[in-house]
């Protein structure tokens, strides 16, 4: 981290190191969910295929560009970003949800659980940082967190299009 990031960071009494921790946490989440939305467009089947699949590629791309995001913040602080992917199994939040059924309904209730509790992971991120004063991962958080509703509503619009064919 930068002379006057860390400054800054120390000086708001924050807890690094659990941010730190807390980052890495979600960086497996966003790793697995990665994983996750990438197999299931792989061997969806059923109604609307086509734009689900679309769908799950679009959010897929987007996790990782979250991954990213964390990575670059967690180096910034001083820390390293997990280097195992064995360890994301270890560390996740909210864990992996095998597409084993391939029924489009099924994926998408998946996903929609998975995008749920990544809210849930990032508001929490979000009040522990605006508690520490920590105004740019406040401003990283945020942002992901928006992207993460924006997936569930994109999901739960499907799956009320397929309930409705």
């Amino acid at each position: 981290m930068g002379r006057k990031g860390t400054e800054i960071a120390a000086k708001s009494g924050m807890d690094v190191k659990e941010l730190i921790k807390k980052l890495n946490k979600a960086y497996a989440d966003e790793w697995l969910a990665y994983i996750q939305y990438w197999t299931g467009a792989q061997v969806i089947e059923g109604k609307m295929r086509p734009d689900i699949q679309k769908e799950l590629m679009e959010h897929a791309g987007e996790e990782l560009g979250h991954a990213q995001k964390l990575a670059d913040r967690i180096i910034q602080l001083g820390g390293t970003p997990i280097l195992d992917p064995k360890d994301y199994f270890k560390q996740t939040n909210c864990g992996y949800l095998v597409p084993s059924n391939f029924d489009s309904k099924e994926l998408l209730k998946q996903n929609i659980a998975g995008e749920r509790c990544a809210i849930s992971v990032y508001n929490d991120i979000l009040e522990y940082v605006r508690k520490g004063k920590d105004a740019i991962t406040f401003h990283i958080i945020r942002g992901i967190l928006e992207d993460e509703a924006e997936h569930e509503q994109d999901l739960e619009d499907l799956q009320t299009d397929v309930l409705a064919k």
